[in-house]
């Protein structure tokens, strides 16, 4: 009997070992991501020259746009790919460049102190609600199902408001989709510690991992930076 328990508490220590390493990989990786987007996003905004050529230079957006959809489906839907190393290091940083391309791109049509803001608020958002999902015992990953139709509600209500233009709908659709995007990240984060969480990530997903939050912190960036943007 003592053996038997011996070799439970034994397993699960090396179960948390195995998802604290796991945690630490996939916040180096979504620490690396986000630093080089923020690098380039740094190119197009103070240098005029590549602001000025990037903006007469369409060509340049719907190259990384077609790509980054590319990449997005690639990590996506092929599993194996995913985990395979290095080659998901290579597709997942290729798809960031990506990213960091359009956002640079989107963010020469802002003022600096309005990108700066956006950051920032983004920045306090995500290190709170981190902190939020470490700490709460409300099990967030139990609500996949509702996070979803809240986001095609969202993806609908942006159709909607394409057609009818209004300062007040788009003002409330960049609201709800930072809040939307803002439950995302407790719900990714949570799927990361596993334990006592009713569903987790599997370790070996650590590019997936790192990709979902990496998208939810993009996502509300973009939406912070027009909701407070006077573009």
């Amino acid at each position: 009997m003592a053996d038997s328990d011996y070799g439970e508490g034994n397993f699960d220590f090396v179960e948390k070992e195995i998802r604290h390493a796991f945690i630490k990989k996939v916040y180096a990786i979504l620490t690396l991501q986000l630093a080089v987007t923020i690098g380039i996003m740094c190119i197009f905004i103070l240098v005029d020259e590549v602001k000025e050529y990037a903006q007469q230079n369409y060509w340049i957006f719907w190259t990384a746009f077609a790509l980054t959809f590319v990449f997005i489906f690639v990590l996506a839907c092929t599993p194996d790919l995913r985990r395979r190393s290095p080659i998901n290091i290579i597709c997942l940083m290729l798809f960031t460049i990506c990213e960091g391309v359009l956002l640079g791109l989107t963010c020469t049509y802002y003022d600096g102190t309005e990108v700066l803001l956006a950051i920032g608020i983004t920045a306090l958002i995500t290190l709170a609600l981190t902190l939020f999902a470490f700490q709460t015992k409300i099990d967030f990953t139990l609500m996949a199902g509702l996070l979803y139709v809240l986001l095609i509600s969202l993806l609908m209500f942006g159709f909607f408001a394409a057609i009818f233009r209004s300062d007040f709908l788009y003002t409330f659709y960049c609201a709800f989709g930072a809040f939307i995007f803002s439950a995302y990240i407790v719900f990714d984060t949570q799927l990361l510690l596993g334990g006592k969480h009713r569903y987790s990530i599997s370790p070996e997903e650590y590019i997936f991992a790192a990709l979902n939050l990496y998208l939810d912190i993009i996502n509300l960036f973009l939406l912070l930076l027009r909701l407070f943007g006077s573009r």
